[in-house]
């Protein structure tokens, strides 16, 4: 069904938009941001693959976030004394489009596939942004040496939650997890995960499902 859906997307609605670009260039492109899901944008890589200008893979993107397919998630940037990622992270917005691109067929495959990871991430990050107020802003953060927070939610001037997700049921954490909410002094940490339960760990985390998350967000916001 997802299969059907790409194909007429590409070749009849795009089209209709106005781009002229052939479809089968749009569905390798589409294809190799799936397989990216999560990751830092290269869009030298992308052209070499697609055997075009890297001012062309920019058309593209920016082509398919306009039409809601792809989202780009900026970096945080600001005053640390820290050196900072400029690239944003690119997600296909519909995990399960994602997994349609990647020819996954049911979510026994998903499990045993590297994807699963990040296709979980893409999926907490659109739900969690789709939930935020207007003038709440999301970013991820990372730097050179690796420290690294998957989304950030700026509230407001010194008003700013970490949020790593995993989607294991016993997540782990990275001293760069921690090392990164010490830079950006962080009001509160959390990691979302694909459990039910919730529980704090030390450095004062919290570790929940994302239905829980969203009540939390949900009440901060009101």
């Amino acid at each position: 069904m997802r299969q059907n859906f790409i194909r007429t997307y590409l070749e009849r609605d795009i089209p209709q938009l106005g781009p002229r670009i052939p479809a089968t260039t749009l569905m390798r492109f589409w294809t190799m941001l799936a397989h990216s899901q999560g990751e830092l944008l290269n869009a030298s890589t992308l052209a070499r693959s697609l055997d075009v200008k890297s001012v062309t893979i920019s058309r593209y993107l920016d082509l398919m976030s306009d039409l809601l397919l792809i989202r780009k998630l900026a970096p945080w940037h600001g005053n640390v004394k820290k050196r900072l990622v400029k690239s944003p992270r690119t997600y296909v917005r519909d995990s399960g489009l994602v997994h349609a691109l990647l020819r996954l067929p049911n979510y026994e495959s998903l499990l045993g596939h590297p994807i699963l990871g990040k296709s979980w991430e893409g999926f907490v990050i659109e739900t969690i942004i789709n939930g935020l107020p207007i003038g709440v802003h999301p970013f991820f953060y990372r730097t050179s040496a690796g420290a690294e927070i998957d989304l950030v939610i700026e509230f407001g001037l010194n008003d700013s939650w970490a949020v790593e997700i995993k989607a294991s049921r016993k997540p782990a954490l990275s001293r760069g997890f921690h090392s990164a909410c010490d830079d950006l002094k962080v009001k509160k940490r959390f990691v979302v995960y694909a459990g039910d339960d919730h529980f704090s760990t030390s450095h004062e985390t919290t570790i929940l499902s994302l239905a829980h998350f969203m009540n939390l967000l949900k009440q901060h916001t009101a």
